[in-house]
This record gives C-alpha cells, structure tokens and sequence, in this order.
C-alpha cells in the first residue's frame, strides 16, 4: 500500500458537531469524526443527520476522516425545492 492510499467508506451522519465536524457511523458499524473536504465548503454543500455520505480515511488514523461526497437520495428534488425565479424585464429606451 502506497503512502498516498486513502481509504473510502461510506456511512450515515448521526451527529453534528461544533467546528464543521461530524460523528458518522459506517457501514461496517464503526464510528469516526469527519471534517468536511475543501470542495464541499467550497460549493457549500449542506449535511445534515441522516445523510448518506462517502468518507477517505487514512491507514494511519482509522478514528478521523475527511467527508469528500454527500449521497443525493430519491426524496431530493434537482432545485432543492425552490422556484425558478421569474424572467427579469428591463426598461426600453426610447
């Protein structure tokens, strides 16, 4: 195993914790503290309890992680229940 290999995993949130971080329970039932990837604050993706996510976790450090995908489930609408905004008019000049 190369010193670069991550680890990936997927579980569910079961806590939120101060400073951006969150307790996830995996697939394999074991619990770990993950901190939410550059690119997820970046485009400011929301988690929140009971979401389904993907988590890297070093060989060296199997209790920390760092949560890099958030799962989209069925319930989930594309526009994430908003309206389109209506077209916009602009004043013609005479």
């Amino acid at each position: 195993m190369a010193k670069e290999d991550l680890l990936e995993f997927e579980g569910t949130i079961t806590e939120v914790l101060p400073e951006a971080r969150y307790r996830v329970k995996l697939v394999n039932d074991h619990d770990i503290i993950v901190y939410t990837a550059g690119r997820m604050k970046k485009n400011r993706i929301r988690t929140m309890v009971g979401d389904r996510v993907t988590v890297e976790v070093s060989p060296y450090d199997l209790d920390k992680g760092r949560m890099v995908f958030r799962h989209k489930d069925g319930a989930e609408g594309g526009a994430g229940g908003r309206r389109a905004a209506p077209p916009r008019r602009f004043n013609k000049r005479r």
